[in-house]
Formats: C-alpha cells, structure tokens, sequence
C-alpha cells in the first residue's frame, strides 16, 4: 500500500477486511502460539536481509548493534511470551465476598479485536514487531504502519509478515506522514504508538475521536547520575554504552548526565579515553551508526551551534580522521557540552543522537530537585555505591523506568513493563504486561441460588428492610 489517489479508500478497506475477519473467527491460542513459532523462524532466517534493508536507510547502521538491538530484542520476547501464554490466558480467580455468597468470581482475558500499531524508525523492526508480538499473543490482528523514513526496512516488513500471516490477520500500510495521519483516525480497538511527543499529541488526539484507547510510547530527556560513590570507570563505560548505541538515536539513551562537580573534570577525561577506545582511528567508524536522515542531522548541528553561541564549551570525544567513513554524509561524532544552561536548546529538547551534556551538581538533594523540575522521563539511570543515595533519588523521583549502576537493560527484561509517564507516554508492554494492554479483562461473576435479590425488593419492608439495613452495615 502506497500513498496515492486510492490509498485512503484501501486503507479502510484493509481495516475492514482485518476487523471483520476478527469478528467472524477469533484466533485460538494454539493459532497464536503457531503464528509466533513462525515469526521466530522467519525473522531467524531472514536476519541478514533485515540487516541490509536497515543499513540501507540508515545509509550505515553497525551491523552487531542491529542485530541486538532489532532482532535480539524481538526474538527474545517471542520465546518469553511462547513460554508463558497458557499460564497467562489463563481466568484468574478473585474473591467474591460473602455478601454475594453463593457465587464465583473471576477474570477473563478477552481480545480487544483489532489493533493498530504506527511503529518509529529509530529500531524499526524491534518497535514494529515487539508490540505486534504482544498483540498477537492477546489473541487480535494487527495493522501495522511502519515509519516512512525507513522505507526499506518498512517494505521487509511487509514481506516478512505475509510469509508468516494470512492478509485477513496482519496487513502492512505503507505510506508518508498523510497516511499516518489517516491511520490514526481509524477506530481501532486499540492504538498503539511509539514516537515523538509532538506527533504523541496528534495521534491521540485522532483516537480521541472515535474514543479508541492509545499506548503511547514517546520520550523526553532520560537523565544519568553519578553521584561521588559511584565506581566511575564502571558508569562512563555504561553511560558511552547507553549513549552511543545506535549513535544516540534511542529513546531510552541517556539525554544527559549529572556528575558531583568534585569529579566532573575525572570523568571528562574518562569517557574521551572509552570512546577514543571503541572507535580507534586504525580500524574506522564501520562500528558507529550514522543519523538517519539530513534533517535529523541539521537538528542535532543547530544544537551545538546553539550552545556554542551561549558560550558552553563542546568537547568532541573523537579527535583526529578516522579513515574513509569520515566522509560519510550523515555521521557525526560524540560530543559533550559542558554546564548548559537550562534555556539551552540542548537542554530544551530531546537530543536523539550522540550529544551529551554534563550538568554539575553539588548536593543530591540539588541533582533531585533538577530532574524534578523537567518533565518526567522515560528512563532513569542511578549510578552509585550507596544504597543510601539510590533510595534517596529512587523515592522522590518518577520514570517510565529505572536501570541502577547500567543503562538499556531494563528494556531488554522481559518480565519487566516497558512504558512512560505524563510526557514521556502512558500505558506499558513487554512479557505479561504486553498481553494486559492488548486484552480485556472481563470480569465475570456466577451467581448461584439463593440469591438476596430475591429478597430484596419492594415493597421493602419486613424481611427485606432487615437484609437491606444488614447488607449496608
């Protein structure tokens, strides 16, 4: 599906072709096991495809970081939820009171029908595939709109899940941002999107208004700390990790960092040396992703330009060429930018791409209230030897989620929830917590004889005033 003259028309049409489908014959979890065994061996199979097609719209992605990144993840996530979906399919029993008794109390796990996902282009296979895997699991079908801006991985996509899927169950649309948009206002049963928190808004404010219920998995500035306990050799190597993985381009990566002024200077030092040591100017930058697109990149150059002009000092991690990738268009090297201030464009927008600031604080007490003052974030990462500190920021500070003494990690937990708060997004997914957010849970009661209704009903007096004014107690 393209975006053309006739493409709105086919995009209802194929909505109408999934949810009817759905509503006709919903898939068993026999059906829902087989269909993720397949994408599992397909994805498997076609792994080296998946990174070309990203590599290509990248105009360079390293390959290892695509293979962890994209398919790791999602492989990963079949097999917990392959292992796990009977016990979770399962109705839960609940307690039905006495005042109800004779009766049995529980909860069902019902498909919602028919869920959207609008997937980024940052991990365009793990943020397409994660969700749909979850989707899959609770028992729906699923339409997919991959990112326009990764056209070619957006077209393996499409490829890949009509090996695995009938087209009455999974579809593909491609198409620009228009197409999106008209996507967006489809009434869903479900809508599910990762992405901006501008294009967050719009989305929901689509779904709005057929009243269709929205994840919303965005961003925002994830900050590090590193107080004066920490081991920091150990938290500038996971910090260059968090934040240079995918060149920056990760929800989840460490927008910037807090350091106790007493060891600002040690770990300027320390995190040029690591850098300096992953990308050494004998072997090239074929390790190191380029930015996506031109427009990407002129962003991230107006947010050194602009701290420059504020007098900030920038301090490339990199010094010296670094071979023939040097002349890649759209690469462009670590840099930290020292003490900016909070007006700085670097600090008033998510940075999404290999730019860190170093923020000094003096107190723990000053780096809480800083974080508290921004809008909270979708990670936090702690980095300390004191469990002292790490209550202290874990107690008055809220994140979408926390990683202590790493980065990345608590994405790649299965059984943990992955999802923001306020505006950094709303709603979870990932293992159980996927499965919950595309079902319903239907509560069911049984009511068996004798029943108090039978009692209580007008005229109330005499026997029925007694179980009324009993009841309320």
């Amino acid at each position: 599906m393209t975006t053309n003259d006739d493409s709105f028309d086919q995009l209802r049409a194929t909505f109408d072709r999934l949810r009817g489908a759905w509503l006709e014959q919903r898939p068993t979890v026999g059906q829902r096991r087989d269909d993720l065994s397949r994408l599992k061996e397909r994805l498997r199979a076609r792994r080296q495809e998946m990174c070309e097609a990203i590599d290509q719209d990248f105009g360079h992605r390293a390959r290892h970081e695509t293979l962890l990144g994209e398919a790791g993840v999602v492989l990963s996530e079949i097999d917990h939820t392959l292992a796990k979906l009977k016990r979770w399919v399962r109705p839960e029993r609940r307690q039905a009171g006495w005042k109800l008794w004779p009766a049995k109390a529980e909860v069902r796990f019902a498909p919602l029908g028919l869920v959207g996902i609008i997937s980024p282009w940052n991990y365009p296979v793990n943020l397409a595939l994660a969700p749909l895997v979850a989707a899959i699991a609770a028992g729906n079908h699923v339409f997919l709109k991959p990112s326009e801006h990764t056209p070619r991985t957006a077209q393996f996509l499409q490829s890949l899940l009509a090996e695995v899927f009938d087209e009455t169950r999974v579809a593909v649309a491609l198409g620009d941002a228009a197409l999106s948009a008209a996507f967006s206002a489809l009434p869903f049963d479900h809508l599910f999107f990762t992405g901006s928190t501008a294009v967050g808004r719009k989305v929901m404010a689509a779904a709005a208004q057929n009243l269709t219920p929205v994840t919303l998995e965005l961003g925002g500035k994830s900050p590090a700390i590193v107080t004066e306990t920490a081991d920091l050799d150990r938290a500038v190597t996971r910090i260059a990790t968090g934040k240079l993985f995918n060149a920056g381009q990760t929800c989840i990566a460490p927008d910037y960092v807090l350091v106790h002024e007493s060891r600002r200077a040690a770990f300027i030092d320390a995190i040029k040396r690591e850098v300096g040591a992953r990308y050494p100017a004998k072997r090239g930058l074929d390790d190191y992703t380029s930015i996506i697109n031109a427009a990407q990149k002129e962003r991230l150059e107006r947010l050194l330009a602009d701290a420059e002009a504020r007098g900030h000092p920038v301090v490339p991690l990199l010094d010296g060429p670094r071979g023939p990738a040097q002349s890649r268009s759209r690469l462009l090297m670590p840099t930290l930018v020292i003490d900016p201030g909070r007006d700085s464009a670097v600090m008033a927008e998510e940075i999404f791409g290999p730019i860190l600031p170093v923020v000094s604080y003096t107190s723990i007490d000053q780096a809480i209230g800083y974080m508290l003052g921004r809008d909270r974030p979708l990670a936090l990462y702690c980095f300390s030897r004191s469990d002292e500190e790490i209550e202290a920021i874990l107690s008055r500070v809220v994140a979408g989620g926390v990683c202590v003494n790493d980065t990345l990690y608590q994405f790649g937990c299965n059984d943990l929830p992955f999802g923001g708060v306020g505006a950094s997004g709303m709603g979870h997914y990932h293992g159980r917590d996927g499965f919950l957010t595309f079902s319903k849970a239907m509560p069911v009661l049984r009511k068996y004889d004798p029943a108090p209704s039978d009692l209580v009903k007008p005229p109330y007096r005499g026997i029925a005033d007694w179980v009324i004014r009993f009841l309320s107690r």
